[in-house]
């Protein structure tokens, strides 16, 4: 049941962690799209069709992009057609990806996509500067290439998935939960050529602010989106997903610096705080705001307990 509704300080922590340099923006060399293409390339040479073997569930290697080789969960439905949505999972702090398959197994057979889940080591992916955060620069602020991002994967990863299981879709949906949720809602403000169908956040622990005010990673300040960009972040299909009781201001993987706390004491409030600033950017801006918010009674920090409401969001698109 839905109800609708200066430099930078390095930060440690299991649900955030940032980088100390305000200039990893300047180092964008590789244009996205021959990212795109190539790493596209690469994946066709590599693999063959799976979808006439009978397996519905497996993991492979994917090697199709300019970052590491990622071990890549999938969930498929009864029958494969060419219009076979696909639905990315990401995981939360644990880099758990098999166990979210295990959970949305069901519900990718239900809804009838093809559930995929990319799984994000920490060896080289380290922390939430490696993963949620999107890995713009190293531990000691070297700025990293745009197509080596955690958020770079996703787009080549997509191709990949539409060679292997021969669905022809020209979006997908994507989804996170808590750490899995910042990686998904900070994907819609940087990457705004993602070919997003629908991006559902559900219980992040702290945000990135549409602010540009603010400086990053609480907010956009010092980042290479603009106006433009922001304005089409603002409008892209995001639903934040909250569940009412995540409201534990004990939870050690609560994020608890005086940055993280201006946005709210817990992830229900965050989430809030979130949304309602997108409002306001919005309607500052004059822009059409594309930006929903939807409440799961009951549920506290639990992805089985958000991925039901979840899949039914995106089986609407």
């Amino acid at each position: 049941m839905l109800m609708h509704g200066g430099p930078y300080l390095l930060v440690a922590g299991k649900e955030g962690a940032m980088m100390s340099n305000q200039r990893w923006w300047l180092f964008v060399p590789v244009a996205m799209l021959l990212m795109i293409v190539s790493g596209a390339l690469r994946a066709h040479e590599q693999t063959t069709p799976l979808a006439a073997s009978g397996a519905q569930s497996g993991e492979y290697l994917f090697t199709g992009w300019d970052g590491p080789g990622l071990p890549v969960f999938y969930q498929l439905p009864d029958r494969l057609a060419a219009d076979t949505p696909v639905v990315f999972v990401m995981h939360g702090v644990n880099r758990d990806a098999d166990r979210y398959r295990d959970e949305w197994a069901d519900l990718a057979r239900r809804h009838a996509f093809i559930a995929v889940f990319p799984q994000f080591g920490n060896a080289d992916f380290p922390g939430s500067l490696g993963y949620n955060t999107g890995y713009f620069t190293t531990q000691d602020g070297t700025p990293r290439p745009r197509s080596q991002w955690s958020f770079a994967a996703i787009e080549p990863l997509f191709e990949d998935l539409r060679t292997r299981f021969g669905t022809r879709v020209g979006r997908y949906s994507i989804y996170g939960h808590s750490a899995g949720a910042q990686f998904v809602h900070r994907y819609v403000l940087f990457m705004p050529e993602a070919r997003i169908d629908r991006a559902v956040a559900a219980n992040a622990g702290w945000y990135t602010m549409p602010d540009r005010t603010v400086t990053f990673p609480y907010g956009l300040g010092s980042t290479p989106v603009g106006e433009a960009g922001l304005s089409a972040a603002l409008g892209k299909p995001l639903t934040v997903l909250l569940g009412t009781a995540d409201t534990d201001r004990a939870d050690t993987d609560l994020r608890k610096t005086p940055e993280a706390d201006t946005q709210g004491p817990h992830r229900y409030a965050r989430g809030q705080a979130f949304f309602a600033q997108g409002q306001r950017a919005a309607e500052s801006a004059g822009v059409p705001f594309g930006w929903s918010l939807e409440r799961v009674p009951g549920i506290g920090h639990s992805n089985a307990g958000m991925a039901e409401a979840a899949a039914a969001l995106i089986a609407k698109r």
